[in-house]
């Protein structure tokens, strides 16, 4: 059977305000997101059948993953049974009273740990993928059950296109048109930690700042962004202050129309009007900054086919989400670089 392939783009917080605490600790949000055209790709094919040998108690069939990309060696460092990708293999097949057996490729393009959601748009990925090798529609509001019980970001992810986000996450609504718009996408190679990042936030909560009117161009978008801001940005300073150099760099390249954090960091994004500008300012960027992360990229406009976005999204219960077993990968091979 032919792999099947799902990307997993890059999610930008194009603003992001704090509007309020919940009593169990996790912060209400309200923001934009947008998705760039530069992404993570998973594969997804049936897992290799296994014969039980006489005598031999085997452990339950389970997701074989390989890691390729130049992020890929970061998460070789990771308990594997902690990988969302695994993780959202073992979610969904339990809720569908099934085996979780696939090969799971994942091709690690983007950076880890850098505020735009590449381990959750892998989650993401990998359960629109195996619900078409399941045979499940990759519109059934059962993905997005185990997707809110995965991590706050993956519903947004599932939905992979732009669209306010608000709680912690599970609730989304529709966004305006967005206007085509390049991106210029920094990461300064600095990993960090997102519950850092809200420990470190003071001050009082905003106010939510969504917007109905439909930008008529990428200037028009970023002047209604820079009516708003990123709540996470100050703080993120104090615990990786490297992400000032990255907003500098941005601010200097000719086009820029507005340069800000995306999520809790470290990456940084620039918007352009013109794609040639984009092109010399991360070309610009990345001669005098090697060592850093740097794309170029368009965000991604909203199908026109796109289905409507669910509502009453509530996480899967979490004896429904079954953990990976203690041995993870039983066979050989399951957990490695391709």
């Amino acid at each position: 059977m032919t792999a099947i392939a799902e990307t997993a783009p890059a999610k930008l917080n194009l603003y992001l305000h704090v509007v309020g605490r919940r009593p169990d600790g996790y912060h209400e949000l309200d923001s934009l997101v947008a998705f760039a055209e530069v992404a993570d790709r998973v594969t997804v094919q049936p897992g290799i059948a296994r014969l039980a040998l006489r005598g031999v108690d085997l452990p339950p069939v389970g997701p074989r993953l390989a890691i390729s990309g130049p992020f890929g060696p970061v998460l070789m460092g990771e308990n594997p049974a902690q990988n969302l990708v695994i993780r959202a293999a073992y979610a969904l097949a339990n809720r569908l009273g099934r085996e979780a057996d696939a090969m799971i490729g994942l091709e690690k393009l983007l950076p880890v740990a850098s505020g735009i959601g590449g381990g959750s748009a892998d989650a993401a990925a990998t359960l629109r993928a195996l619900a078409r090798l399941w045979g499940v529609p990759v519109t059934d509001p059962l993905l997005y059950e185990v997707g809110a019980a995965l991590g706050a970001d993956v519903p947004v992810c599932l939905a992979g296109r732009a669209c306010y986000f608000g709680g912690i996450g599970e609730v989304l609504d529709e966004a305006p048109a967005l206007p085509e718009t390049q991106v210029v996408l920094v990461n300064p190679g600095v990993p960090v930690p997102t519950p850092a990042v809200f420990k470190a936030r003071t001050g009082s909560f905003s106010e939510s700042a969504r917007f109905t009117e439909a930008p008529a161009d990428a200037t028009a978008l970023a002047a209604l962004l820079r009516e708003r801001r990123n709540d996470l940005t100050a703080p993120a300073l104090t615990v990786a202050p490297i992400i000032a150099d990255s907003l500098a760099a941005l601010e200097a390249t000719p086009g820029c129309l507005l340069a800000r954090l995306s999520g809790s960091g470290a990456t940084c994004f620039g918007l352009y009007a013109d794609a040639g500008e984009a092109s010399a300012a991360a070309a610009a960027i990345q001669a005098a900054q090697p060592r850093w992360w740097v794309k170029a990229a368009r965000l991604l406009p909203t199908p026109a086919d796109a289905p409507p976005l669910p509502k009453g999204i509530a996480a899967a219960p979490a004896a429904a989400v079954a953990p990976p077993p203690p041995v993870p990968f039983p066979d050989t091979g399951g957990w490695g670089v391709g």
